[in-house]
């Protein structure tokens, strides 16, 4: 519970320079990203755990979560597109439904790795291969570039848990047994290396 706050604090402090920014400072917007993802991992653990309702239970909780915020949004804004998100009461639905859904993120990396049975690999190849199959759909179909990009978000946290517990569990468990810091400076080394080659990318676009 503690440690809730104290990530929430860390939260709620970045997400109010981010809100205030005038304009997109990348670092700024992915470590409130990653904020968001600790904070969301605490509270997955304690509405799964603590609560007593399970993975299953959490999960349908948290999606219904995810949809009211997604509805409230649409029905104060008019749009749920990211694309929109250019002003604070937009950027407050916007991380409120980023949380919800690194939340429910967590709680289904946990499910299928450990209700599921699929293991932390196992958990890796259908994360990867629901988000690829999004990517496709992205390229090849006409569906609501606002839906992917959601349901493609929302994939992402439980790809980043079961890697995460790759990296740092017990090779008899079927992790690599990396200690907890070296495993998040690989996972911080590759975050910072995505966003100095997203920035590049996009300065050539610009």
């Amino acid at each position: 519970m503690i440690s809730t706050f104290i990530f929430a604090a860390v939260f709620i402090a970045l997400l109010f320079f981010q809100i205030r920014s005038k304009f997109y400072r990348p670092y700024l917007y992915w470590f409130t990203i990653i904020a968001s993802t600790t904070v969301g991992t605490t509270l997955a653990d304690l509405i799964d755990r603590s609560l007593g309702i399970g993975y299953i239970g959490g999960s349908s909780l948290l999606l219904g979560l995810v949809c009211l915020s997604l509805f409230s949004w649409y029905k104060v804004e008019g749009s749920i597109s990211p694309h929109t998100v250019n002003y604070p009461r937009a950027e407050i639905f916007y991380w409120l439904t980023i949380t919800f859904s690194q939340t429910l993120g967590t709680a289904l990396g946990d499910w299928s790795a450990d209700t599921m049975g699929l293991g932390y690999s196992g958990g890796i190849i259908l994360f990867v291969g629901l988000i690829l199959m999004i990517l496709a759909l992205y390229k090849f179909t006409h569906v609501s570039r606002t839906l992917l990009f959601w349901s493609a978000f929302v994939l992402t946290r439980p790809l980043g848990a079961v890697v995460g517990d790759f990296l740092d569990k017990p090779i008899a468990s079927g992790g690599l047994d990396l200690s907890r810091f070296t495993a998040s400076a690989v996972i911080l080394i590759a975050i910072l290396v995505c966003i100095h080659f997203s920035n590049k990318t996009t300065a050539k676009k610009a």
